[in-house]
């Protein structure tokens, strides 16, 4: 596989879970390459998670890809050959409880002001847009069908409706203008980093303070999983042999359902079946997403690396080693009245 060279990429929203994860990853496997990260720095986004980090290949900025004047003097100053987006604001329930508008000032608005100050660079080898397979909206559960690339936008809830619009503009910018874009949308993720507002490590922690799992509905609704680094193998890849104006989807097959992972996750800590409860469900909450994944694997040459299987019980005992971390994190988000997906 091609590499960066001594290429600079910018990073925005490189702060939060899956976009520390990707510059570990591409300063740890692209030695000569250099990052430039954008973030906000909100609830999601922690200096900590890029910890022990080289300055001398990773420049911070603290910004918001909402500010035009932000985003250009990056832009000017560091003259990136790639640039990758996953500043978003990503929890459904805030979404839904307090309100769409910074979903959409971020994954929207934010979304064309980086856009806009792309076109101006010389020399942009690739855009890519990080989205999510929330923007299809649900499949029923006793389908057998999943979302592939023609799928129909149906977003169900704020904050997939605003990675849509999001998609959109950044679909009309390789159309219009034949900016090198190209979008992934990708299942459920998991791994190291991942904010305890999340299902996996808001569980943990709960199980961790010998509380118990609350579930939304009859817990029957099913998420198709990803291990972080396996999403960042495909973006990596993404950048660089994508193909612009293609979208690629990315899942590893991993279905499970929520109340499944539930009882794997209250079998860890040795705890039975009465630790799981059950609230009443939430406004428009989807039933079963899945992944068809074989565009990126045929065009990409990419496949998973890890098994939801496999990789479950490392996961919970990167979060068991890290309470502090999630505390924190916890701590600087705030209360919200929210149980789990």
């Amino acid at each position: 596989m091609q590499g960066f060279g001594d290429a600079t990429i910018v990073v925005f929203g490189g702060a939060g879970f899956i976009g520390s994860n990707f510059i570990r990853k591409v300063l740890a496997e692209h030695p000569n390459a250099r990052v430039v990260c954008l973030d906000a720095l909100t609830y999601a986004g922690s200096r900590e998670n890029l910890a022990g980090l080289s300055p001398k290949r990773l420049t911070f900025i603290k910004g918001d890809i909402a500010d035009r004047a932000v985003v250009s003097r990056v832009f000017k100053k560091h003259r990136p050959s790639y640039v990758i987006n996953f500043a978003a604001e990503t929890h459904v329930d805030r979404s839904i409880h307090e309100g769409a508008e910074a979903f959409v000032r971020t994954n929207a608005l934010g979304t064309s002001i980086l856009l806009g100050e792309a076109r101006k660079l010389s020399g942009l080898k690739k855009f890519v847009q990080v989205s999510t397979d929330e923007v299809y909206g649900a499949l029923p559960l006793d389908s057998k069908k999943k979302f592939t690339e023609n799928s129909p936008l149906a977003p169900t809830s704020p904050y997939a409706a605003s990675k849509a619009a999001g998609d959109l503009i950044a679909r009309s910018f390789f159309a219009t203008y034949r900016l090198p874009v190209v979008i992934t949308r990708c299942s459920n993720n998991y791994g190291p980093y991942q904010h305890p507002e999340k299902l996996i490590p808001y569980s943990v922690m709960r199980l961790g303070q010998g509380k118990g799992v609350t579930l939304y509905g009859d817990g029957l609704n099913v998420r198709d999983w990803i291990h972080v680094d396996d999403h960042n193998d495909a973006l990596v890849l993404a950048l660089l042999s994508g193909k612009p104006g293609e979208i690629y989807n990315i899942g590893a097959n991993d279905e499970v359902s929520n109340l499944d992972l539930a009882k794997r996750l209250v079998k860890s800590f040795a705890r039975g079946d009465e630790a799981i409860s059950f609230a009443k469900d939430r406004p428009g909450h989807d039933r079963r997403y899945a992944i068809d994944s074989s565009k990126a694997r045929r065009e990409l040459g990419w496949k998973p690396r890890h098994t939801f299987k496999r990789s479950f019980a490392p996961t919970i005992a990167w979060f068991q080693g890290h309470e502090g971390w999630m505390k924190r994190m916890q701590k600087r988000a705030g209360a919200i009245n929210t149980h789990i997906v």
